[in-house]
């Protein structure tokens, strides 16, 4: 059904624009013409009055306050009243089905990807599949994400999922759909594997992506998901910043699962905002400047309810565990356990 009305609305089946501009049209020759008509015939009528009149007569059955006397007069009153009727009703009807069509047009542009967004300081999606749709369940169960614009470029019909702060771009990742989702003003790319590929083509596509990426915005961040650790290198001197391997993070956790009963659940938590305690990062508070990472573990105990783990230089280093020496740098962020 909302196919048919789509193709009815864009091949113009249902409305034209035109004829608004023809009932209009129409309505201000009968009030011209007749204005100049009760001019002629009516003595007590001056041009002005005769404008008001008909105005009046055609919107409405008139005042009272300016009546024709004579019976030609008469009867142009009573034509021009049965023509306003007709034609201020035929005007409302077609003026709703105008913004009705103006709204379901947008609505059906929006749906199926063909709008250009503008932006600042939000995350764009490359690709859409299930670990998509987790992630943006776990951004919707986070505060401070909870309303962040995100834009979806995939190759699929229609928007996948219902989310009013779900914008959708139809189409591959290329310049023309990164332009139409603002990628110059984006804080965050994440590009997902597209799981209709065999893992080597996925892998070579997120690649390709992330060139096109960093060329047209080499300050955003990008973080890319990978099927085969063979195509880590090229990720990297496509120069994304964070690099997922899906197949070694799920070997490495089984291992240590292995060696450490119940280590799983422990990464778990961690990682999902909705079962608990979970990681996050902060700039180095100016109580702690200068100080070692021993004084940070009360403080921010204290203060935060806090554990800290870990340190990330202003080189993008991360340090887990750092010696109880350690002396913060400024720039450094902390890594934290609440």
């Amino acid at each position: 059904m909302i196919m048919n009305l789509e193709e009815q609305l864009f091949s113009g089946q249902i409305l034209k624009k035109e004829n608004l501009s023809l009932v209009l049209v129409l309505i201000a020759l009968i009030v011209l013409a007749s204005s100049l008509i009760i001019d002629l015939i009516e003595p007590d009528f001056s041009f002005p009055d005769a404008l008001w009149w008909s105005i009046v007569t055609l919107t409405t059955v008139g005042y009272g306050d300016l009546t024709p006397k004579t019976i030609g007069g008469r009867i142009i009153a009573i034509v021009i009243m049965i023509l306003g009727i007709g034609l201020l009703t035929t005007a409302s009807i077609t003026i709703s089905a105008t913004v009705a069509s103006i709204l379901i047009t947008r609505k059906i542009k929006e749906e199926t990807g063909m709008n250009s967004y503008d932006l600042e300081n939000h995350i764009i999606f490359c690709e859409w599949n299930d670990r998509a749709r987790s992630i943006l369940l776990q951004f919707r169960s986070i505060l401070a994400t909870k309303n962040i614009p995100i834009v979806l470029i995939a190759d699929t019909e229609r928007r996948p999922i219902d989310d009013r702060n779900l914008f959708f771009i139809r189409g591959t990742i290329n310049d023309e759909t990164l332009a139409r989702a603002s990628i110059h003003q984006a804080s965050t790319v994440i590009i997902l594997g597209d799981d209709h590929l065999d893992p080597g083509a996925r892998d070579a596509k997120v690649v390709l992506s992330t060139l096109t990426v960093e060329s047209l915005n080499p300050s955003v961040y990008t973080i890319v998901e990978l099927s085969d650790e063979r195509y880590l290198q090229h990720c990297q001197r496509a120069n994304a910043d964070e690099i997922i391997v899906s197949s070694e993070l799920s070997a490495m956790l089984i291992s240590q699962s292995a060696l450490n009963h119940g280590i799983s659940r422990v990464f778990n938590e961690l990682l999902s905002p909705a079962l608990g305690s979970h990681t996050y990062t902060i700039p180095l508070p100016p109580e702690l400047a200068g100080k070692s990472f021993v004084d940070a573990l009360p403080f921010l105990k204290i203060t935060r309810r806090s554990i800290v783990i870990g340190v990330q230089t202003a080189q993008g280093k991360v340090i887990c565990n750092p010696d109880s020496d350690y002396c913060f740098q400024d720039h450094d962020q902390l890594i934290l356990i609440t």
